[in-house]
């Protein structure tokens, strides 16, 4: 690994190189082992750089945004993940139409802010989630009846080999929390968004309506990793785990929030296991008395 770390340096700054990182700093859940070396990138070059070295080491890699919608296993993660953090913004501004291009790297509420200030409309629904725009598009995101696809456009992408190529419309494949990209060994660098004119007070309005509306739903005073499960096509399944009598049930540390049954949250010393647990008894229990199967929608990732 000393010699991997030797060759990194030669494109990424010491600072950037960080030698059994903690998971725990870079995932909203706060749990998680340690990664081997985890690498900040600000730009293609450097991801490019990175790629080459993996591929002629034949080490594995893992692809970071802001750890949102992620658990990290107690082992952590081996190999080298990637943090990507490319920050550029371009507005374009057309008689009736905003066009975006957002570097992957920017966090989705900051993203938020900027629109606000440039007096932008359409991005409202997104201001609250706490990802990245990679992670925001890979997943299709979405909030209050609104996702991603609403938005996205085109989407410029680089593949393990090295190419970059535009994702265009219907090419992203999108569906309910998913998209093209979670079968793709690609990182997404930039995604371009069509959004509108609008009025600051307005968005403003929107965004604080939103804003109250997740600090009395959801759990947001405990580490969490937002929506543990996904929705069933006939079913809610926040509403399913509560009617099962799961609220409040917990696992060492791991607990389904009192609040909003659809969240399992840290209640500030659990593990991975703990969490683990807690998802394999709600999928049991409520597979049992309702008979419907409840799929993740969280990422699992590292060793036990």
């Amino acid at each position: 690994m000393l010699n991997i770390i030797t060759l990194l340096k030669e494109k990424i700054d010491t600072k950037d190189i960080l030698q059994n990182e903690p998971m725990s700093k870079h995932t909203t859940f706060k749990i998680g082992g340690n990664a081997d070396l985890l690498i900040k990138v600000h730009n293609i070059d450097q991801i490019k750089f990175v790629l080459n070295i993996v591929r002629n080491n034949n080490i594995p890699i893992f692809i970071l945004g802001n750890g949102s919608n992620l658990l990290v296993k107690d082992k952590g993660i081996r190999g080298i993940t990637l943090k990507i953090e490319i920050k550029d913004v371009k507005i374009d501004k057309q008689d009736k139409q905003v066009y975006v291009i957002v570097g992957a790297g920017n966090k989705v509420p900051e993203i938020a802010g900027r629109l606000l200030r440039e007096e932008i409309s359409g991005f409202e629904f997104a201001a609250g989630i706490p990802g990245t725009i990679g992670g925001f598009v890979r997943m299709n995101a979405g909030a209050y009846g609104k996702e991603a696809k609403d938005i996205v456009i085109e989407t410029t992408i680089l593949d393990y080999d090295g190419n970059i190529k535009k994702i265009i419309g219907e090419g992203h494949e999108f569906r309910y929390r998913e998209s093209a990209f979670l079968n793709m060994e690609a990182i997404i660098l930039d995604t371009k968004l069509k959004l509108n004119y609008g009025k600051k007070a307005e968005i403003i309005r929107v965004m604080e309506e939103y804003r109250k509306s997740r600090f009395e739903k959801q759990p947001i005073e405990f580490p969490s990793a937002g929506s543990t499960f996904k929705r069933g096509n006939d079913f809610i399944s926040a509403k399913l785990i509560d009617e099962c009598g799961l609220k409040g049930y917990s696992i060492g540390g791991a607990m389904v929030s009192k609040k909003h049954a659809g969240f399992i949250v840290n209640t500030g010393n659990a593990t991975a296991g703990d969490i683990l647990k807690l998802i394999d008894y709600v999928k049991k229990v409520v597979l049992e008395k309702t008979g419907k199967e409840l799929k993740l929608e969280i990422e699992i990732v590292g060793e036990d």
